[in-house]
C-alpha cells in the first residue's frame, strides 16, 4: 500500500463518529407532534406510520406521538416554527395548509419552505353525503347535482376539507353552507350521521375505514374523487378508486361538459396541492444535518418498507404515496406561483363560509 494511500485510509478511519447519522438518535427519544385529535384517522396512521419510522430511523429511537390540535394543524405548525428547540428531538407531522400560506392567513405564522422538509405522504381526497339528500335518494353519485342547500361541516372556514366539499359543490352548481366550530374529522363524521351536515370532504384511506359500516348501510355513499387535471384538461384516473367516479367524469355525467370556469381552476389547483402531498413531516430550521439526514433516510424507507404498503393495501385497498424532499420543497414553492385568479376565487369561497 502506497504512503498516500494508507494515510487517506488513517483519515477515514479517524473520522469523527458523530458525521455518521446511525449514531445521532442512539439511545435517543424522538417527539412526533401530530396536529389533530387523538382517535382519528390520520392519528391512527401517525401512530402506525411511526413504528416503521423507529425502525428505519438510523439509531432507532423511542418514538413519543404528541397531539396537538388546532385551527387544522396551524397550531402544530406554529409551535414547531417558534418555540421547538432545533435538536432533532421533535418533529411535525401532519395536514398542511397551503391556502393559509397562499393568502397570507395571519394565523398562520410559520413559513413551510423555512422548516425542514422531512418527507410527504399522499392520500386521494374523496367527497361523500349522506344518500337522503335528494327525493327518493341518492341512486347514483351524479344525482349530487339535484340536490338542494347542503351543510359542510369543518374546524374553521380556511380548513381543507371544507373548502374542497364547498369548492366541488360550487363547480357543480349545489347550494351549500358551511358549518364550523369541529375539533376534527371525527366530529365532522359524527355531525354527518347526525344529519347536522350532509356532504363531506375527507381522504380515501378514512372513506373506506371510519364510514365503512355508514356506507354499507345505505346511508352513505361516495361521490366522487379529485383529481389535479392538466390545462388541456387531462387527467389520469386511480386504478385503486372503483367505487366512485373521478371529480371530471362526474361532472361530465351530470352536465354533459368537462368542468370550466375559475371556481374549477381553483378546485384544481387545491386538489393537486393536496391531494399529492397531504401529509408531511418538518424539523424545525437549524436542526442539525445529520439529524436531518436520518430523518429523511428513515421517512423514505420506511414509506416503502413492504410490510407497511402490505398494511395499507390490506387496511384500504389503496397504497400511500410517498413524497421526496425535493419534490415537497417545489410544492412548498409553488405556493408563490398560485395565480391571482385562484386566490381571488379562494378569498370570496372562505367569506362566503364565514358566519
Amino acid at each position: 500500500m502506497s504512503k498516500m494511500m494508507l494515510a487517506a485510509c488513517l483519515l477515514a478511519c479517524a473520522t469523527p463518529a458523530v458525521a455518521q447519522p446511525v449514531d445521532f438518535y442512539r439511545g435517543k427519544t424522538l417527539t412526533v407532534i401530530v396536529g389533530l385529535d387523538v382517535g382519528g384517522t390520520a392519528d391512527g396512521f401517525a401512530r402506525t406510520f411511526a413504528t416503521y419510522l423507529r425502525q428505519h430511523i438510523p439509531g432507532n429511537p423511542n418514538i413519543i406521538v404528541q397531539n396537538m390540535p388546532g385551527g387544522a394543524g396551524i397550531l402544530a405548525s406554529n409551535f414547531l416554527y417558534e418555540k421547538a428547540k432545533p435538536d432533532g428531538l421533535t418533529i411535525l407531522w401532519g395536514p398542511w395548509d397551503p391556502l393559509a400560506q397562499a393568502l397570507g392567513n395571519q394565523g398562520l405564522r410559520a413559513r413551510y419552505e423555512k422548516f425542514e422538509f422531512v418527507g410527504g405522504t399522499g392520500d386521494t381526497r374523496i367527497n361523500y353525503a349522506r344518500t337522503d339528500i335528494v327525493p327518493g335518494g341518492l341512486k347514483k353519485p351524479s344525482d349530487i347535482a339535484k340536490a338542494g342547500r347542503l351543510y359542510v361541516g369543518d374546524s374553521a372556514v380556511t380548513a381543507l376539507s371544507g373548502l374542497l366539499a364547498r369548492l366541488s359543490l360550487d363547480v357543480l352548481g349545489v347550494p351549500n353552507q358551511l358549518v364550523t366550530g369541529y375539533r376534527g374529522g371525527s366530529d365532522v363524521f359524527l355531525a354527518l350521521q347526525r344529519n347536522e351536515i350532509q356532504f363531506h370532504n375527507t381522504s380515501i384511506t378514512t372513506f373506506r375505514s371510519r364510514t365503512r359500516d355508514f356506507v354499507k348501510s345505505g346511508k352513505g355513499m361516495g361521490i366522487n374523487y379529485l383529481v389535479g387535471a392538466e390545462a388541456d384538461g387531462r387527467y389520469v384516473r386511480n386504478p385503486f378508486i372503483d367505487e366512485m367516479p373521478a371529480f371530471p367524469d362526474l361532472y361530465r355525467e351530470a352536465h354533459g361538459k368537462p368542468p370550466s370556469g375559475p371556481t374549477w381552476d381553483a378546485l384544481n389547483w387545491l386538489s393537486g396541492q393536496t391531494g399529492e402531498l397531504t401529509f408531511m413531516a418538518l424539523a424545525p430550521a437549524g436542526t442539525p444535518a445529520d439529524a436531518v439526514a436520518a430523518l429523511r433516510r428513515g421517512y423514505e424507507a420506511a414509506s416503502n418498507d413492504p410490510d407497511f404498503v402490505k398494511q395499507s393495501m390490506a387496511t384500504n385497498g389503496i397504497p400511500y404515496s410517498f413524497v421526496s424532499v425535493e419534490r415537497g420543497n417545489a410544492i412548498f414553492r409553488s405556493l408563490a406561483e398560485v395565480s391571482p385568479a385562484v386566490l381571488d376565487t379562494m378569498r370570496k369561497t372562505i367569506e362566503g363560509g364565514r358566519p
